[in-house]
């Protein structure tokens, strides 16, 4: 089997500055994976288009998208938040990383591809309907869901986030949607110390204490996500897919493995060969710890592969 693979020389642009953990390097440590481990040879290389206001403004309100376009700085940087900053390339590399989960699904539903992995930054999950914050500027899983809602009718999408850190924007998108299932699992209590809200009815949170690992991990997602998501029937599987929850990576506390990252991707694969024809599309999220992301992301992509 071939995974489509969708990237854009636009994702290494993106900088904020000297020592910044989410970084060009990213990308260039996956890519290195990818011929280390003959994975290049398993993949289907397509750029990413980008996404149109249009496209942004269903998850997005309309002045938080001119807003974000009116801040792209000639020169220099233009910060955001305490860690939240744009370059001159900025813009166009959130728009490409956003239009590449819109392109996922096209090829998806169109019937070209069944799994996808979008090797895109800045990433997304914190991105708010109209907020910008933890390295992100548009939500890419929220935009490219919205865009199956929207062109293609679908009626049930999960939308699973693993990553050291709650995807509150995600949440906060779809928090009232009944056609979206989503779960997340992140470190408790962390950044952006959201997560502890009772559950809505579409939602499955999964905080783990600082220090928690393989076991607690499996266990947690066997029993909270995995018998939702089957009760869901979702058409369609997305994933934020964050690497950071590691043991490996520095900028938190739990100790994951590469392997757990294959073994949760395996999981989410057999569920949506039951219920979603196969069809998965994975974006990039966090993941900072180099080696770590890169061996993380190859456990992932391999278990796509299978």
């Amino acid at each position: 089997m071939t995974i489509a693979y969708i990237t854009h020389p636009a994702c290494r642009l993106h900088e904020m500055g000297d020592g910044h953990p989410e970084s060009p390097a990213r990308l260039e440590a996956i890519e290195d994976q990818l011929l280390a481990s003959g994975l290049e040879f398993a993949i289907r290389r397509y750029d990413a288009p980008p996404a149109t206001r249009e496209q942004l403004q269903r998850v997005h309100t309309p002045h938080y998208v001119e807003h974000i376009f009116a801040l792209s700085p000639a020169t220099g940087l233009c910060w955001l938040d305490a860690d939240t900053a744009m370059n001159p390339h900025t813009l166009e590399a959130a728009r490409h990383a956003a239009g590449a989960v819109v392109y996922a699904v096209d090829l998806v539903l169109g019937g070209e591809a069944d799994r996808v992995f979008c090797a895109v930054r800045p990433p997304g999950h914190h991105a708010g309907r109209s907020t910008a914050m933890g390295f992100c500027f548009f939500n890419n899983v929220a935009v490219g869901t919205a865009h199956a809602l929207a062109r293609y009718g679908l009626q049930r999408i999960a939308i699973v986030d693993f990553d050291v850190h709650h995807g509150n924007g995600t949440e906060d998108i779809f928090r009232d949607d009944p056609r979206i299932l989503f779960c997340s699992s992140f470190q408790h209590p962390f950044y952006p110390f959201s997560g502890n809200s009772v559950p809505g009815a579409h939602q499955v949170k999964t905080p783990l204490d600082a220090g928690a690992g393989s076991q607690t991990f499996r266990k947690r997602i066997s029993s909270e996500w995995l018998v939702a998501l089957d009760a869901f029937r979702p058409e369609l599987i997305m994933i934020s897919a964050g690497f950071d929850a590691h043991w490996q990576d520095e900028v938190a506390d739990l100790n994951l493995t590469d392997q757990d990252y294959g073994w949760i991707t395996r999981e989410l694969r057999k569920l949506a060969t039951r219920h979603a024809g196969g069809r998965i599309i994975s974006a990039l999220e966090g993941g900072y710890s180099l080696p770590a992301l890169a061996r993380s992301a190859g456990a992932h992509l391999n278990a796509l592969l299978d």
